[in-house]
């Protein structure tokens, strides 16, 4: 079974992509969603949270991602530890997660592969793009932030030409006729090659 990363910088349409993928009968696995979840059900990462937040890390038994968020855009240093507690609990969630799909191959969807440097996990990456300017939209009104709010995000990622380069695939996500297009040639692709 092959392990396929699917990524993109904010905004690009990873999930859209995903969908498609998996309305095509791909297992997925969302990273992001999947991470909420450990880190309010599992007690250890919830401690780790706490000691390196404080207790506002959770209100009401919740998960504050809008105080976590606003200290980890702002500090890269914090950021980097949150990753450190985070991904590896993650990593084994997704790994065990693999040895109950059957398919051709699985896909993680993830945000960070090459700023984590976490490329040679996936036999194949799957990179979502789209214009700057688009994506920053998308945000916005996903999110109803403001653009500062957004360039921020952005600007703990990598820039799309650094990735192309370290990519298998890449998924231009402007025209949603197109982007159905060209995951289907890519699935059909990645099917040729596991059999």
């Amino acid at each position: 079974m092959k392990i396929v990363g699917l990524t993109g910088g904010i905004g690009s349409g990873k999930s859209t992509v995903a969908k498609i993928f998996e309305s095509l009968g791909v297992p997925v696995y969302n990273s992001d969603k999947e991470a909420k979840h450990l880190m309010t059900s599992s007690q250890s990462l919830k401690n780790e949270l706490v000691r390196l937040f404080g207790k506002k890390a959770f209100e009401h038994k919740k998960l504050n991602k809008n105080y976590i968020s606003s200290k980890v855009f702002k500090n890269p240093d914090l950021l980097q530890k949150l990753n450190e507690i985070v991904h590896p609990a993650v990593k084994n969630h997704f790994l065990e997660w693999i040895t109950k799909q059957n398919s051709e191959y699985v896909i993680q969807e993830t945000a960070l592969i090459f700023e984590n440097r976490s490329q040679d996990f996936y036999d194949v990456v799957i990179l979502v793009t789209a214009p700057k300017r688009e994506r920053i939209q998308r945000v916005m009104e996903r999110d109803g932030v403001q653009e500062i709010k957004v360039l921020e995000r952005m600007s703990n990622q990598l820039d799309d030409s650094d990735k192309i380069e370290l990519s298998d695939f890449v998924v231009e996500n402007l025209d949603l006729e197109y982007t159905h297009q060209q995951v289907y040639k890519i699935h059909n692709q990645l099917r040729s090659k596991s059999t």
